[in-house]
């Protein structure tokens, strides 16, 4: 029994790239038809421009690694380019691979940020003011989108209440999480309540003892970010470049899906991308698949269809766009990743 074990936890990581990528090929077979006609006109797809799809996610990844680079040095820790464009791969690997809403990329961010002598509050604290940053550049694309829509009369009622609910959603989730965090006693007894909660949960399914989250752990880490977040609230002027950066990596990949369009000979309203963009990505983090498999794609042919975009022309080059991407990422995170867990004592 305890060999049995000591496989599973050394090899789940290989089940669940496994799962990952018989979940795209799923997606593939349930998708063939669409697939077969878009494959039967390749001739008349600019392949060249796919190609440019690479440079778009590099600079995707250049301006995470910047952002990341930017947010440390406010705590005074200053990570070599080189060192945190690694760790981008291999955050979006972790990402991609565990359905857990980003909670995973959370955990290995922490651990992995340990090589530099990054304590876990400050990782914590780090990645959570990247989604926040990512997050608030979405409100401005949404607007953008909403924008080019309304100008060639395509902005439907739909398309509207949908945009509009995410910005709200946003802006209220965002508010809410500043709310939480300024106050040292309220983001102390939020988190001990929330980690309960899954305790609870880990205990009744048996995946966990009563307390597999120490409780005295969760104040020391939280903590420490109420007091990082009071440190950044005094460095306001040192947000900006974050933040710049934070909208060029979602301008990056929202071109990275047009030029997919582009190269189909079916230039649709930017708009339209946009928004469907936003609404998959927050809908695929509930996705009980890696990656958002299955969700990402429905939604995102949803919305363009509400958008005036037919099917018939999303769902080809949605699918196109999510197997290039997954291409172009994947690997080099898995490799990245790997590296970084072999090199780490097995009892780590």
């Amino acid at each position: 029994m305890g060999e049995i074990k000591h496989f599973i936890f050394y090899r789940w990581r290989m089940f669940l790239t496994f799962i990952t990528f018989a979940a795209l090929a799923g997606l593939i077979y349930v998708s063939r038809e669409q697939i077969g006609d878009t494959v039967s006109n390749f001739g008349q797809i600019n392949s060249s421009l796919l190609l440019i799809m690479i440079i778009w996610q590099g600079f995707n990844y250049n301006a995470y690694t910047r952002m990341y680079r930017h947010y440390f040095a406010l705590f005074n820790k200053h990570i070599p380019y080189k060192e945190m464009l690694k760790v981008a791969f291999e955050i979006n690997f972790v990402n991609n691979i565990f359905p857990t809403a980003g909670v995973s990329g959370f955990s290995y961010f922490g651990l992995r940020m340990k090589q530099f002598k990054v304590s876990a509050g400050t990782a914590t604290t780090v990645q959570m003011m990247r989604f926040v940053s990512v997050f608030l550049s979405f409100q401005v694309l949404l607007f953008i989108g909403l924008l080019a829509l309304a100008i060639e009369g395509k902005a439907s009622d739909l398309v509207i209440l949908i945009a509009s609910s995410l910005i709200t959603l946003l802006a209220v989730g965002t508010i809410l999480t500043m709310y939480i965090v300024s106050d040292k006693k309220r983001i102390n007894s939020f988190m001990v309540f929330l980690a309960k909660i899954i305790n609870w949960v880990l205990h009744k399914s048996r995946f966990g003892g009563k307390e597999s989250i120490k409780l005295l752990k969760v104040e020391e880490l939280f903590g420490e970010l109420h007091d990082n977040y009071l440190l950044m609230r005094g460095k306001l002027s040192g947000l900006k470049a974050p933040m710049a950066h934070a909208l060029m990596a979602n301008l990056s990949e929202v071109a990275t899906i047009y030029t997919v369009y582009i190269a189909f000979g079916a230039p649709v309203n930017i708009g339209a991308v946009i928004i469907a963009y936003a609404i998959a990505n927050f809908a695929g983090l509930i996705s009980v698949l890696p990656g958002g498999v299955g969700i990402y794609e429905g939604l995102t042919t949803a919305v363009l269809l509400a958008a005036g975009v037919p099917a018939s022309i999303s769902i080809p080059v949605v699918i196109m766009y999510r197997i290039l991407s997954m291409l172009i990422q994947l690997p080099i995170g898995y490799y990245f990743y790997s590296k970084n867990i072999n090199r780490r004592p097995k009892n780590a």
